[in-house]
């Protein structure tokens, strides 16, 4: 297994009692399985505080992220940065373009209109092979890298004392 990626976004110093979000789509068990794989080690290796939240499909992961967001800062537990898991394999029809697109706007208008820190780790690719090159830890490590993402984001959003 090849060695996870360091960087300032896996330093811990800045970035004690983080709380993050995982939202997790399963369509592609197997392939979330990986992807969330690569975000707990990355989340794990800071010391975040993460729970984990699963739907269906990657349409679903924008409105679960809005959800729980929403009923955390109304139980005075605010989320920090949101890490997005998810794959969508282009098919025969439009389908493929309409679900990575809406997903990656939703994912984008949520994080600028909140100021909320989003690592998108949702995969679009044409096939499985794909698929599982970027998921597997060993290989691309991009549920890892989303968490990574976001908590580089969290860290600048600390540092400019932004709410």
């Amino acid at each position: 297994m090849a060695e996870p990626r360091r960087s300032a976004a896996t330093d811990r110093g800045d970035l004690d009692g983080v709380r993050m979000l995982v939202v997790e789509a399963r369509f592609y068990d197997d392939i979330a399985d990986a992807l969330l794989a690569g975000a707990t080690r990355a989340l794990e290796e800071v010391g975040a505080d993460f729970e984990r939240v699963s739907v269906p499909g990657s349409l679903e992961v924008p409105p679960a992220i809005a959800i729980a967001i929403e009923a955390a800062e109304r139980a005075g537990r605010p989320y920090e940065g949101v890490v997005a898991l998810g794959c969508v394999i282009r098919g025969d029809t439009i389908h493929f373009e309409i679900v990575s697109t809406e997903s990656a706007r939703a994912l984008m208008d949520l994080s600028v209109a909140r100021g909320l820190p989003i690592g998108n780790g949702i995969l679009t690719v044409d096939n499985d092979a794909q698929a599982w090159t970027r998921a597997r830890a060993e290989e691309a490590d991009k549920g890892g890298d989303a968490a990574r993402a976001a908590l580089a984001l969290v860290r600048l959003k600390r540092r400019l004392g932004a709410r």
